[in-house]
């Protein structure tokens, strides 16, 4: 009897069900989350020890902080992860209400006990624990945003019944942002609604007109007092070098200095009292300046990954809403990420925006960690079984 005869696989080869082949997106947002957690932890104890020593505070004070907002943002960014996305979409009505009502306690009067005025601002409520408002709007405009654009789909092309409702809403939400104030952020989330809508399929002229609505009222802000003056040391620092253009200036200094490889880890000089704020809205440049180009560009890179990985997922998810919603995060992290590094970098005037899992602050922490467990979970829909190689046996 003739012995069988083992032929080569039949049919095209694909990839196993593991591994590259099926749900990697996760595992690399989960992974690039880690590594910027734990950079931001080395380059936050840096930046902030002297900070805490000049305070009479351990010099761990704000790193541990940190790290247990980190700690709890990864419990709550598993638990959104292993919620089914669409579970969001039932909660948009309910998020935007109770974000709008905290909002505004922030700026009526007589409710100074409990938001009370930090650094000329009223961002946050003492209820227990701080919390700051206007980091929990940005997901939650997000999420109201994909989830009537889904619904508005027939709409789009009527600018009372298609746009309207979102700039009502939208505008509810951004007011007494820009009262605490804080206008960049505001303009921030108006900006992420547009992304949103956009994604979802409204006329560009809607945006153009939008745009011509809003002018006025963006020049009118820019023309403040502080922020006009911000803007001038924007284009020259000389003008007030001891005010206004002191930030640009110093972190211009940190960059400069910091060259190719940097000075090393906790040995820059402009965290001592130069450089304000190094632990948050200059982070970017304390990294520069200690870790120099090279560290620049292992952030950037980062970022860009998850970017990546980001609107690779959006494209991928089946449903609308998954699309829209994987869209708005990303943007959200992308464009804080963008912007905290355009202001270090003497790109734009300073914003105030933290730089997202590094910049100390845990209501942004644990906002992004939940945004990445949201963005984690609509991956988990883009998931399609792979066949696995066949062979055939004669």
């Amino acid at each position: 009897m003739a012995r069988p005869i083992d032929v080569a696989p039949s049919g095209p080869l694909a990839l196993p069900i593991t591994g590259l082949g099926r749900g990697w997106e996760a595992f690399a947002l989960m992974a690039l989350t880690v590594i910027l957690l734990s950079l931001g932890l080395v380059a936050l104890y840096s930046a902030s020890h002297q900070l805490a020593q000049r305070q009479m505070l351990p010099d761990y004070y704000y790193v541990l902080r940190q790290a247990m907002g980190a700690t709890i943002g990864l419990g709550v960014l598993v638990f959104c992860a292993w919620l089914p996305h669409d579970f969001w979409q039932h909660l948009a009505w309910p998020m935007i209400i109770i974000v709008w009502l905290f909002l505004i306690v922030l700026v009526i009067p007589g409710t100074e006990a409990i938001a009370p005025e930090i650094n000329g601002s009223r961002r946050w409520l003492r209820i227990g624990i701080n919390i700051q408002p206007s980091e929990i709007a940005k997901v939650a405009v997000i999420v109201w945003t994909a989830s009537l654009a889904v619904r508005k789909q027939d709409y789009f092309r009527s600018f009372k019944r298609g746009f309207v409702p979102f700039l009502a809403v939208w505008g509810a939400v951004m007011l007494p942002i820009a009262l605490e104030p804080d206008f960049m952020t505001a303009l921030l989330i108006g900006v992420l609604g547009i992304l949103v809508v956009f994604a979802a399929g409204a006329r560009f002229a809607h945006f153009i007109f939008i745009a011509l609505l809003m002018a006025p009222l963006l020049w009118q802000q820019l023309n403040e007092s502080f922020r006009i003056d911000r803007i001038k040391s924007f284009f020259d620092p000389s003008i007030d070098p001891a005010g206004a253009g002191f930030q640009v200036r110093q972190s211009l200094l940190a960059l400069g200095s910091g060259g190719i490889a940097g000075v090393g880890p906790g040995q820059g000089r402009q965290k001592f009292g130069f450089l304000p704020e190094a632990h948050n809205d200059f982070i970017f440049s304390m990294i520069g300046e200690e870790w120099g180009f090279i560290g620049v560009m292992v952030i950037v890179i980062l970022y860009l990954l998850m970017v990546l990985v980001g609107f690779r997922v959006a494209s991928r998810v089946p449903d609308l809403f998954g699309k829209l919603l994987a869209t708005g995060i990303t943007s959200m992290i992308g464009l804080q990420a963008f912007l905290h590094m355009s202001v270090g970098l003497k790109l734009m005037p300073p914003t105030g925006l933290a730089l997202p899992l590094i910049s100390y602050g845990r209501s942004n922490l644990l906002v992004t960690l939940a945004a990445l467990g949201i963005l984690m979970s609509i991956s988990r829909a883009c998931e399609r079984p792979i066949r696995g190689v066949r062979r055939a046996i004669a």
